[in-house]
Order: structure tokens, then sequence, then C-alpha cells
């Protein structure tokens, strides 16, 4: 499809959002008042001490100690998690522009998706502009377009093999990472489209750029470690490094968005789509929260478990989420809009689960 046949779907704006308008009001009123600033602070920048500087050390363990895979096989799995636990905190908010008040930081901490192999330029299109603007809309938002071997939406097309997909899903994401590495980077540089959004002509320093990383991950994680592991212990390895990584990455950001509480849209049958609510309200009704108790999930999670909260600020730090998901859960009592809050973990992968085994059985809805 080219370019210029696409039509954005339309919300609606200025004196028809009353919610958002609301919502940002008392948000910012809680920033002046409390003299916080909306971006990253001394918590942020510890945490990103600690899982860079743990990935760092685990790595150049691995590269340069060489130890016994008896013992190395841990630490590749560990990598995984970190390579993960880099893209909540660190690379997400860098790319959102709330990592720091000086886009230089920014845009350091967002090119830590290039360190360890996935493309930040294509990130940010297929993230900050597609997923965040057309959240759960199939055909537009990217993450729940699985190529037909998953059915997350309710307007996608039934194959017989969805009815098990929630048995075998987990599969699926374990191969998230590696897939997006070596395939989903490629695809979108050569047809400069995220999905069936056309993206900006690439300049020719971020053509230089995309070839430069892809080429600096290659020789980091494939040939250094080959040439100082041997082969099969280096794919052993970096086989359970990236299947860690997919599964993490997977199971985080499918949980806010496709589990039964949640909303769907479709343009493939209505391609002038016109949201009936304002777009705030449409990502709130699209997003859910989970573990939203837990310190312990929210530091590694980097606040995505508070995902409505993301939605609607997402150039506020995470480390504020916890504090203003108190006001969001008001304004939202208040203009009778459902605040999806699904709970613990389990619950919410429980909910997920039956959502993919209710899209492995429903037959489609146009």
């Amino acid at each position: 499809m080219a370019s210029t046949t696409f039509t954005p779907p339309k919300f609606p704006r200025n004196d028809e959002t009353p919610f958002y308008k609301e919502i940002k009001k008392r948000v910012n009123a809680y920033f002046k008042e409390s003299g916080k600033s909306k971006k990253g602070d001394a918590r942020l920048y510890f945490k990103t001490f600690i899982l860079a500087g743990t990935f760092l050390a685990g790595y150049l363990f691995l590269v340069l100690g060489t130890p016994a895979f008896s013992i190395a096989w841990m630490m590749w799995i560990i990598l995984g998690i970190l390579t993960a636990g880099i893209g909540f905190n660190i690379m997400h908010d860098g790319a959102h522009g709330s990592y720091s008040k000086h886009n230089w930081v920014n845009e350091l901490a967002a090119h830590s998706a290039n360190m360890v192999g996935a493309s930040v330029l294509f990130w940010k299109t297929k993230h900050n502009v597609v997923h965040h603007t057309y959240t759960n809309i199939d055909g537009l938002d990217d993450d729940i377009e699985t190529g037909g071997l998953l059915r997350m939406a309710p307007s996608q097309f039934r194959k017989s093999i969805h009815k098990f997909q929630h048995r075998y899903f987990l599969l699926l994401y374990a191969m998230l990472f590696i897939y997006w590495v070596i395939w989903t980077d490629y695809e979108k540089y050569f047809s400069q489209k995220i999905g069936t959004v056309p993206m900006q002509p690439l300049t020719f320093g971020q053509h230089a750029g995309f070839w430069a990383w892809k080429i600096f991950h290659f020789g980091t994680f494939f040939v250094f470690p080959i040439i100082q592991l041997g082969f099969f212990p280096w794919l052993a390895g970096f086989a359970m490094m990236v299947v860690a990584a997919g599964v993490t990455l997977s199971v985080v950001f499918q949980l806010a968005h496709v589990v039964e509480e949640t909303h769907f849209a479709d343009v493939r049958e209505n391609p002038s789509f016109e949201s009936p609510v304002e777009w705030a309200i449409h990502q709130v009704r699209t997003t859910a929260n989970f573990a939203t108790k837990s310190r312990f999930i929210t530091w590694f999670l980097g606040g995505l478990n508070f995902q409505i909260e993301h939605h609607l600020f997402p150039k506020v730090s995470h480390v504020h989420y916890p504090d203003i998901s108190k006001i969001v859960r008001e304004v939202c009592d208040e203009f009778q809009v459902t605040y999806n809050d699904l709970g613990s973990f389990a619950s919410a992968f429980q909910s997920h689960v039956r959502q993919l085994k209710n899209m492995g059985q429903m037959a489609a809805v146009s």
C-alpha cells in the first residue's frame, strides 16, 4: 500500500475531550505543588547503574572469564532477563523522552536498545507513534499483529490452530526477541513501514546508524563470544539468553493490553474508523494495570505494570506512576471510565491466557 492511501483513525478533539483536560490539569498540579520534575531522578539513575553494570559484568565474565557451561548457562539466562530489564527501564524512558530533561541523555538511554540488538529508530515509530496512538486497533497496532500465528483481537481471522494458542503462545513469545533482532528490524528498514503505517524517509545518518549498530551487535554477541567460547557453547547459551528476554518482554507487554478486560477496535473493515470516545478514554479502555502493589515488580518492570498511567503520560518518567495513579483512578471514577486494575501478576497472566483461549474459539467479529 502506498503511503498516500493511509488514513489515520479520528478521535474527538478540543472541547470534546473533557476527561483528558481534567486529568492533565490535576497531574500537572501535582507536579507543580510537589516541586518534582516529570523526568527521571536519582532512583532511575541508580537503577540504570545496577542494571547496566550487572549486564556488563555478566557479559565480561562470560567472554573473558570463559567459565564452564555448568556455570555459564545461568549467566546467559540472567543476561536475557537483564536485557528485558534494560528495555523496560532505560531504553523505554529514554525513547519517550522521560528519562532526563536533557535530550542527549534521553538519546543515550534510548540507544541501550541498539547495544543489545534492537533498533531504537524503528521502536520509536512502532511504539511511541503507532502503538501509543492506535492502541488495540486491529490493522494499525503492530503489537497485536502476529502474522496469523496468534489471534489476539475479535476482528482478526480465526484459524483452526488458534484453538490451541493458549497452550503454545509461550513458545512464540520465546522467539520474539531474536525474531525482532534478526528479522523485523530489517523488514521495517526495507519496507519503510510499521505494519500498514508508512514511515518518514530515513536520513543518511539514520541509514548509517542502523547498519553500524547491527554490525556492533553482531560482533559483540555473535563473533567475539564464538571465538572465546566455541560455537556450540555460545549457541546454547545465546539461545537461553534470547528465550529469557523474549518471554519476559512479551508477557509484560501483552498483560497490559491483551486481556479479557480491555477493548479492541478494527480498521480493516472500516478504514475511516472514528472513535466514539476521546483518545484518553480509548487509552484507558484498551489498557490494564497489574501487580501495582508489588514494589519489586514495579521496580524491575520500569512501571510498565502501571500501563494506564504510561499511556496517558508517556513523557512522565515511570518513577512517578505510583503517585499519579491515585489521581488517574480518581478522575476515572468521576467520569465513570472503567480503570482496569487486574490485581496480581498471576491474575493478569490468567486473564491473558483466557483471552487467548476465547479468541481461539470465538468467531471473527467485524
